[in-house]
């Protein structure tokens, strides 16, 4: 049976954490996708210093958003909405939590996810836009 490659997408912390924890649905990107199905969440190896993130970690999530540089979950992309307006891209603020200053026009997109869930943390480098993982490391 012919299996669809495996990929993975790199977010920094806490923002990783808050997806595969199902508590931030949406990921927002100057770039669309057609990737759909289950993608691995990879924590980038470098945090987002930022505090309106942190902020958003509980005690229940600390041990799990101070992993990086590895996979530690995996969601269901099931769609990739496109932002054209700063009204729209704030209307969804609850689910991607940026601020409507980020827009930035012409348009942005937001990767919306489900069914998210944390994995065994998995090691390896991640990149700027979807990449692969092997079968064998995915599980």
């Amino acid at each position: 049976m012919l299996r669809r490659p495996t990929y993975a997408l790199s977010l920094k912390q806490p923002w990783a954490t808050l997806v595969v924890s199902g508590r931030k649905t949406i990921e927002i990107r100057k770039w669309a996708t057609t990737v759909r199905g289950r993608v691995r969440i990879h924590a980038a190896r470098i945090a987002d210093p930022r505090p309106e993130g942190w902020l958003l970690i509980d005690d229940d999530l600390k041990s799990l958003a101070e992993m990086n540089g590895g996979i530690i979950g995996s969601a269901e992309l099931i769609a990739c909405r496109q932002y054209r307006t700063a009204a729209g891209f704030a209307s969804d603020r609850p689910k991607h939590f940026n601020q409507p200053e980020w827009f930035v026009p012409p348009k942005m997109y937001g990767f919306e996810f489900r069914g998210a869930c944390v994995t065994p943390f998995l090691a390896c480098k991640g990149n700027v836009k979807f990449f692969r993982v092997s079968e064998q490391d995915a599980g």
